[in-house]
């Protein structure tokens, strides 16, 4: 197996279809051996911007580096890419050990290289006694495993992956994610993962991508997109968020703005460095579900370093261990707050009143686009 993944660099790379816009121009370097990730919805480019990677896509501008080369006007069987699909692409009139063999036979290996490759390939994705399986007798989660192992069996030092477990239901899915994470810490290689599920995408990644309108919006590790989102859509696409339109902002000291949402709301946000008054319109506040508190009626009292507001809870529902309230404000806005299932939690009736506190630390004051 590689020593250590590639480093993939790219370049104002660009794709157009005449008039039509798939891929703006995108630059970001991904370091040897890191697990990146692009998420977005349908249509933002991602699955461009991987196919231009592949080879498979050919860009209107720009310049893909591997390892420092220039690959652009490369073929794809070149580039030394390995490329796992949704649909695993598997040859079903193929035993198992043939279709991880395929790649080396199509690299004329010496038969004794190829059995060795492939019997040490299928003990690493743990189908060790699977060989002479057929493809139509595994399940999906052992299919997945042979895509895994077909793909890095000629040690690529990159690997490509477009919405590999998108096939799958939800608990192998999430099995499957981790069973990906630690095949990625033996075999060492760069990954270039696609997908929509952005669970997925923050379980397994180094760093991710959100990608919309055929441009990457902000990247960064998981935790940092998560906290720190730099607009309105980067937060609302990455987890639950509840955001609400800012009509005035001023600051308040202390890194805090005082922020007027309308209905004789006024709150307490933490604000970026620098900013200033911010009119109505340009920006949101964003508080996430878990970092809301709920309690029974009205709170006398002044809560340190909180906000609070009223409403009915309108929604509570109960799943996999959280509970999830939607607590409505007035006819237009509502709450969502996600809290862990415990005992001696209490549990709130629709239509019963509430008073919901934050920190003023979690409340995020961010622009709107």
């Amino acid at each position: 197996m590689a020593d250590h993944g590639a480093r993939l660099v790219l370049r104002d790379v660009a794709k157009r279809y005449g008039d039509v816009t798939a891929l703006e121009p995108t630059s970001i370097e991904i370091e040897p051996g890191e697990f990146f990730s692009l998420i977005g919805p349908s249509g933002s480019g991602k699955s461009t911007l991987l196919g231009a990677v592949a080879g498979f896509i050919p860009p209107t501008g720009g310049h893909i580096e591997i390892d420092g080369d220039d690959v652009v006007s490369m073929p794809p069987f070149r580039r030394n890419i390995g490329m796992v699909f949704q649909n695993y692409a598997l040859f079903p009139h193929m035993s198992v050990f043939d279709n991880v063999a395929f790649p080396l036979r199509l690299r004329k290996m010496a038969a004794r290289d190829v059995r060795e490759r492939v019997e040490r390939m299928l003990a690493t994705v743990r189908l060790p006694d699977m060989g002479k399986r057929a493809i139509g007798q595994l399940s999906g989660g052992q299919q997945q495993r042979v895509a895994l192992a077909r793909a890095a069996v000629y040690d690529p030092r990159i690997l490509l992956m477009d919405e590999p477990l998108g096939a799958l239901d939800k608990n192998l899915r999430e099995e499957m994610q981790f069973e990906i994470k630690a095949f990625h810490r033996q075999i060492r290689a760069t990954i270039l993962y696609v997908t929509h599920d952005q669970d997925e995408a923050a379980t397994m990644s180094d760093r991710i991508a959100i990608m919309n309108g055929g441009r990457i919006i902000q990247h960064g590790r998981p935790r940092e997109l998560y906290e720190h989102p730099r607009n309105a859509f980067v937060a609302s696409f990455l987890g639950d968020a509840n955001l609400f339109e800012v009509d005035a902002a001023s600051p308040a000291g202390d890194g805090l703005a005082r922020v007027d949402i309308g209905g004789d709301v006024a709150l307490k946000a933490a604000a970026p460095p620098g900013a200033g008054a911010v009119g109505g319109g340009s920006h949101v506040i964003c508080v996430r579900p878990e970092s809301i508190a709920i309690a029974e009626g009205t709170l006398t009292g002044e809560v340190a370093c909180s906000n609070r507001i009223g409403g009915t809870v309108a929604d509570a529902v109960y799943t996999a261990g959280t509970v999830r309230y939607r607590v409505k404000l007035d006819e237009a806005r509502s709450v969502t707050v996600r809290l862990a299932s415990q005992r001696q939690v209490e549990l709130f009736d629709v239509g019963r009143p509430v008073t919901l506190t934050w920190p003023a630390a979690d409340t995020l004051l961010i622009p709107k686009e």
